[in-house]
């Protein structure tokens, strides 16, 4: 894992910006580098792309920003003290709400440093062409990664390409959300060609060919593809590469969340980084922040021994081990009752332990995109297969499942996946599937452990269709753009 901790220490400027990246490590910086100078060798080449990953532990990417969104799903409500956050959850945000224009700019640095990757690495003559080909794929992936992200949250944005770097053209205008997958989908397969299927353990964390694959599952998922989605999502699910991990609770522990089964991750090493994540879904109490709270209707969805509950789930009356000792988790902890505990780890001198990972994708979620994919195109017990695989992990006690359809898929995600943004991007693909409605789902209350509407987050919504399918783009970029940029529907 030794190239993926440079993550943590080195933060290489690859682009002109000259962007800083906050919350890593205080270095003094060793020199100044630029387009200009730099992609000069093999070396440079393998940091210039570690710097690309860099971005991922942004607070305004994926440390905390991303999460929020789920805010507007119907199993947490928000903590903290961004009051602004309640317009997300409220769905009453406009375009100048500070969270929908927060991770806009990560996104575009993540293209922007991806670019001149791609334009600058095939220019390096002293470099292992499997080398080349391998970062030139991971640049690819990462570039696709962020685009999904633009996707998924604001319908349409600009596509920013190699070429539009070279004749320095940045202000363009927004394409349609076909194009944008279109885009996606072309970096994803040149990714997954390059890749390798996996690593050494020093280069732990970096994407494959597995993390390519997960990724265009997910994205023909999203665009209504489903034979292509069981076809790139089976590759994930009949490879030893990216098989489950032997226990569910190895993929929210320190000790091995570098497991096969996590696709995509924030790296951090504790002592050489730090992950907002864990700081945003800690108690105040003990170290943390106090941002995410799961609500009853989530809690309630386990079944009677799933022993997902208790790993994921701090409820009151659970004991908790805060490293230091065990303390006993109390209602007043939040304004639900309830935290994620998955994503929750003390070091035994006291403190968080930020070697915990940020999980962005796992092969559990691949298996069940699948079993939806082969469900909604050949009908019940089409995806049995894949969700028995994932029950059986949790537990071998559980009922097996037998010609499952949409209702027990939904359950298998909700339980399996809760907590890891995916819960409203669920609903959203499944309304635009005409599988639920997601305007009645909006207007139920959000319960508290004992039953009760919570007072803050917890009162009925009006979700308007099609409206809040997509966020509206950021009103600074808007104006930025001198009239480039035409602003979504509806807003």
């Amino acid at each position: 894992m030794q190239r993926i901790k440079h993550i943590l220490s080195i933060g290489i400027i690859t682009t002109s910006l000259l962007c800083a990246c906050k919350n890593v490590l205080d270095v003094q910086p060793q020199g100044n580098f630029t387009t200009g100078n730099y992609w000069r060798n093999q070396d440079q080449a393998v940091d210039g792309i570690t710097g690309i990953y860099n971005i991922l532990l942004e607070e305004d990417y994926t440390g905390f920003n991303e999460f929020v969104f789920d805010n507007c799903s119907d199993d947490q409500v928000r903590g903290g003290d961004h009051d602004y956050d309640d317009a997300i959850e409220a769905f009453s945000y406009d375009a100048s709400t500070p969270t929908v224009k927060a991770g806009w700019r990560w996104k575009y640095e993540t293209i922007n440093r991806a670019n001149n990757a791609l334009i600058n690495i095939p220019k390096i003559t002293n470099i292992d062409p499997v080398i080349e080909a391998r970062c030139l794929g991971e640049a690819r992936f990462l570039r696709a990664f962020a685009y999904w992200r633009l996707l998924l949250i604001y319908g349409e944005a600009p596509v920013i390409t190699e070429d539009d770097v070279e004749k320095v053209n940045y202000n363009k205008p927004k394409v349609s959300s076909d194009q944008l997958r279109q885009q996606i989908e072309a970096d994803l397969l040149a990714a997954a060609d390059a890749l390798p299927e996996s690593y050494s353990e020093t280069d732990k964390g970096r994407v494959s060919k597995g993390t390519a694959w997960g990724l265009l599952c997910k994205l023909y998922m999203e665009w209504g593809k489903l034979d292509k989605a069981i076809l790139y999502g089976s590759k994930v699910t009949s490879n030893p590469n990216y098989a489950l991990a032997p226990r569910y609770s190895d993929n929210f522990s320190p000790a091995t969340g570098n497991n096969s089964e996590m696709l995509l991750a924030v790296q951090t090493v504790d002592g050489n980084g730090y992950s907002d994540f864990i700081t945003y879904h800690a108690p105040r109490k003990w170290n943390g922040w106090s941002f995410f709270y799961p609500t009853k209707g989530l809690v309630d969805e386990f079944e009677t021994g799933d022993p997902r509950k208790e790993i994921c789930i701090m409820a009151p009356g659970d004991k908790v081990n805060v490293g230091t000792g065990i303390e006993i988790a109390t209602p007043d902890l939040s304004w639900s009752g309830y935290h994620y505990k998955k994503f929750c780890s003390w070091k035994p001198s006291g403190g968080l332990n930020y070697s915990l990972k940020t999980p962005l994708m796992r092969s559990a979620d691949i298996y069940l995109l699948v079993a939806e994919a082969k469900i909604r195109l050949n009908g019940p017990g089409a995806g049995d297969a894949e969700i028995q695989a994932i029950r059986t992990r949790a537990s071998a006690t559980l009922p097996p499942v037998s010609n499952a359809g949409m209702k027990e898929l939904m359950h298998e995600r909700r339980v399996e996946l809760c907590g890891e943004n995916e819960r409203q991007q669920d609903l959203l693909r499944w309304d635009k599937a005409k599988l639920i409605d997601i305007v009645a789902i909006n207007n139920q209350p959000k319960l508290a452990y004992d039953g009760t509407v919570m007072s803050r987050g917890g009162a009925p919504r009006k979700f308007i269709k099609p409206k809040h399918y997509y966020f509206p783009m950021p009103q600074q970029e808007i104006d930025r753009s001198k009239g480039i940029l035409i602003q979504n529907p509806n807003y």
